[in-house]
């Protein structure tokens, strides 16, 4: 009943429960639990009376009623399991007794009141609530909201909070849904919807039930609920702002309005080594110099915002930090980056730059670079000199159409058929994405080749490259190697180049012929291995074996080799290796079959004129000694005959004595003479070098053809005026060359004729010189004048051996001197010898 005390009305329940226990204990379990969940429902109605009247005066004196709208959703849910509960029990035992259907009726009818009652609590038009009664069932709405809040009517859609919400609203809203279902954890939020109507939210979890509420707010809540969420929105921009600041690793810092530190970030910290934030906002550690601030302070008092590059020392070392710094009503903030690696960066990027310019303008190669504008912006020497334009014009910037045009009518580069289209197609690579490359044969001869390169940032850098000369030089390379393919093709001579590997690499039809090889044999990239294995048939003695050797060796054994080897067909080559650069080796191949047969006959020739020769000396040299004897004896007994001693002769016999006597001194002249000459080719005269006395020399040599002189009335003349005293010689051998000199003199000399004698004095030695005035030598008779045994008449009285001027030759040369002849028609003949005065002079042939 209304009235009734409900722990009383419990008890009483409880007790009758008691008294029919007679009836079976299990019976009187559900009329114990029935009766507790009427004084259950019972309960509720007084208390969710008072809830409402105490709510009603918490709203209108404009409290928070978050407390009491928790209370009565937590004693609706009590109620509503306590009804349903009931109505189970009470519909079992109605048929059990008839007393106890009334008191079940009475309790039924309570308790739909307080059911009644509740609904009407719930469905309010200021809220809505959401409960989940299990995981696995749908959630239920109950209640309304008003239209301006913006909150649809269908359950899919409300829950849908992105739809209705605000976006950040939303958001809170399912991140705390999802804690309260997942985790228990209850939340109040105040959030917007997308109509602009604040909304309180409360999340709650019991044993069985989430309930989840929405409740419209007044206009004074709203006012109150606008200014909680734009706190909330200033709170969490604050947190995320210092939260950013905190992570980032630059220095930041806060002022009050008198310019004191009140809050610095861990770089801050960091950069004046300070224990942390708080450290350095208590101990007022500056980050920058006092300098520094004064500039900062300054630019406040006419501007709000400070930028500007400043300088400050950070453990030990001095770095250049970008530092912005705002000053407001209450205080300012300021922030530093650390430039220091970009300043360096940009001082090494500038550094780069320039001396990529001074390399470039060292560079023969001319270098333009446009800008994206078309404009020149850096230009080498090369490029001007290329093009012979003023350094005024190039430093204008001038686009690269107006370069063209005065390019074109400066005559410096060819009209085209077509000049728009092709100026057009040349700028094409400032659009293009990979270079492009030109030919330009200019009017003054040149070729140069045109490189466009499109740089990544835009732009295009132009390369000019003059290829006049390498154009020219690959053109005469090419006939060079033409020719020299030619020669080699044609020569008769072998020629084989091998690389460093073995391999052939250039060989002419020559080589293949010489060594008998096939065209598919000598061929490149034949190792030099089947070479020789075929060339070694070819050969008696085969020198590939060494060929192989200098071609793939080591260094020691790549030498210059020359040699020869005849073939089984009896040719004879003479061959030459002789290494080249880069490893690679030349060998050559003559056919000197010939030479090598004329040569040996040549030897053989030669070995059997030596023979000869040496037979011939041999011969002259024992006849020579053979006739000396019975020549002395026969001049010994004519001279015998000749004294008066012996006996009387008669004029007759006297005469035929005389005549032998001298006959046989002609005769042991001659021999002399041969003997003398055979020693001399023997190599085993020797001289008697002393001092020569010239006028006992000169007068002994008279004395030997005074009869001779006598005989044809020819006068000598001596002129030894300029003569010196004495020189170094052989002074028998020198009266001997006298003596024939003056022979052959009086040989030629006419009738009555003077024979002159001179001596004098030379700066390097001796001459004496003979003169006749006979008929003198004809030109062709000057070539053989000092060959043996070849007597020449030529006017001459008697006919001799042929041997005088040859001994006359022969012993001036043994003292180092040399003989020429004077001779003309009509002028006679002058034989002069020259020896040198010198004390060291030879003393035997060689």
């Amino acid at each position: 009943m209304p009235g009734e005390n409900p722990l009383h009305a419990g008890q009483a329940v409880s007790g009758g429960h008691q008294d029919s226990e007679t009836t079976g204990s299990r019976r009187l379990s559900w009329r114990g639990r029935a009766g507790l969940l009427l004084a259950g429902s019972t309960l509720a109605g007084p208390l969710l009376g008072g809830v409402a009247c105490a709510q009603g005066a918490e709203v209108a004196a404009g409290l928070s009623v978050s407390t009491i709208e928790v209370m009565q959703l937590a004693v609706f849910a009590g109620v509503m399991g306590a009804a349903f509960l009931s109505a189970i029990v009470l519909i079992r035992e109605r048929a059990r007794t008839s007393a106890e259907n009334v008191e079940l009726r009475s309790r039924v009818a309570d308790i739909s009141a307080a059911l009644r009652r509740s609904e009407a609590l719930l469905n309010l038009r200021d809220q809505r609530v959401v409960v989940w009664a299990s995981e696995n069932k749908k959630p239920e709405l109950i209640g309304t909201l008003p239209t301006e809040s913006g909150a649809p009517e269908e359950r899919a859609a409300f829950l849908a909070f992105g739809r209705w919400l605000m976006p950040r609203s939303a958001a809170a809203i399912e991140h705390a849904v999802t804690g309260l279902r997942e985790k228990g954890r209850a939340f109040d939020l105040v959030v917007e919807s997308q109509a602009g109507a604040p909304l309180e939210v409360h999340g709650r979890k019991s044993a069985a039930h989430v309930l989840v509420r929405f409740v419209s707010l007044s206009e004074t809540q709203r006012s109150q609920a606008r200014l909680k969420i734009e706190n909330q929105r200033l709170a969490a921009d604050h947190d995320t702002v210092i939260g950013l600041l905190e992570a980032l690793k630059m220095p930041a810092w806060l002022r009050d309005e008198h310019g004191r530190l009140k809050w610095v970030n861990r770089a801050y910290a960091d950069a004046v080594e300070a224990e942390n934030a708080e450290a350095a906002v208590r101990d007022a550690q500056e980050f920058l110099g006092g300098q520094a601030r004064e500039a900062i302070a300054a630019q406040h008092k006419s501007h709000p915002v400070f930028e500007q590059s400043l300088s400050t020392v950070i453990e030990g070392d001095r770095r250049v930090f970008a530092v912005t710094d705002f000053a407001g009503a209450d205080g300012s903030a300021g922030l530093a980056c650390d430039t220091s690696a970009i300043e360096a960066i940009r001082g090494e990027y500038e550094r780069t730059v320039r001396s990529h310019a001074d390399t470039l303008d060292q560079l023969n190669t001319a270098v333009a670079i446009f800008d994206t504008n078309e404009k020149l912006r850096f230009f080498n020497q090369a490029f001007q000199k290329l093009w012979g334009l003023d350094s005024g014009f190039l430093h204008s910037a001038p686009d690269n159409a107006l370069l063209l045009d005065r390019l074109r009518s400066e005559g410096k580069i060819a009209e085209q058929p077509e000049w728009r289209r092709w100026k057009e197609g040349l700028l094409g690579a400032y659009r293009a994405v990979e270079s492009q490359e030109h030919w330009w044969h200019l009017p003054d001869g040149k070729t140069i080749r045109v490189v466009a390169n499109p740089q990544p940032k835009g732009g295009v850098t132009w390369v000019f490259e003059n290829l006049t000369e390498k154009m020219d030089l690959e053109s005469r390379y090419r006939t060079a190697v033409r020719v020299q393919g030619e020669t080699l093709d044609n020569l008769a001579e072998g020629v084989a180049v091998f690389g460093p590997d073995g391999r052939l690499r250039l060989s002419n039809p020559a080589f293949a012929t010489l060594w008998g090889l096939g065209t598919e044999v000598a061929k490149p990239n034949v190792h030099v291995s089947t070479i020789r294995e075929l060339s070694d048939r070819q050969a008696v003695e085969s020198p590939w074996p060494g060929f192989v050797a200098a071609i793939t060796g080591f260094d020691d054994e790549r030498r210059e080799r020359h040699g020869q080897t005849e073939l089984n067909n009896g040719t004879v080559l003479r061959y030459a290796v002789i290494p080249l650069p880069n490893g690679q080796v030349m060998m050559t191949f003559v056919d000197v079959t010939d030479s090598v047969l004329v040569e040996r006959a040549l030897k053989d020739r030669n070995e059997a004129l030596e023979k000869s020769d040496q037979l011939k000396n041999d011969f002259v040299q024992h006849v020579s000694y053979e006739l000396r004897s019975p020549l002395t004896n026969i001049i010994g007994f004519t001279e015998l005959l000749s004294l008066p001693a012996t006996g009387p002769l008669t004029q007759k016999q006297r005469e035929y004595v005389e005549h032998v006597g001298s006959s046989s001194s002609v005769l042991l002249t001659i021999v002399n003479d041969i003997v003398d000459l055979a020693t001399v080719d023997a190599g085993i005269m020797q001289l008697d070098i002393s001092e020569v006395h010239v006028d006992r020399t000169i007068a002994a040599a008279a004395e030997l053809v005074a009869d001779r002189l006598e005989e044809h009335s020819i006068r000598l003349a001596v002129d030894a005026a300029a003569a010196p005293k004495t020189f170094h010689g052989d002074e028998t051998r020198i009266r001997q060359i006298l003596y024939n000199l003056l022979s052959n003199a009086a040989n030629y000399a006419p009738e009555a004729s003077t024979i002159r004698l001179a001596c004098r004095q030379l700066a390097d030695g001796v001459e004496f010189s003979v003169h006749d005035d006979g008929p003198g030598m004809p030109p062709d008779v000057l070539d053989s004048v000092f060959r043996r045994f070849e007597p020449r008449a030529n006017g001459g009285r008697r006919r001799g051996a042929g041997l005088g001027l040859s001994i006359v030759k022969s012993f001036v040369e043994l003292h180092g001197g040399a003989v020429r002849i004077e001779t003309g028609k009509d002028k006679g003949t002058t034989v002069i010898c020259t020896f040198p005065d010198m004390p060291g002079i030879r003393a035997a042939a060689e």
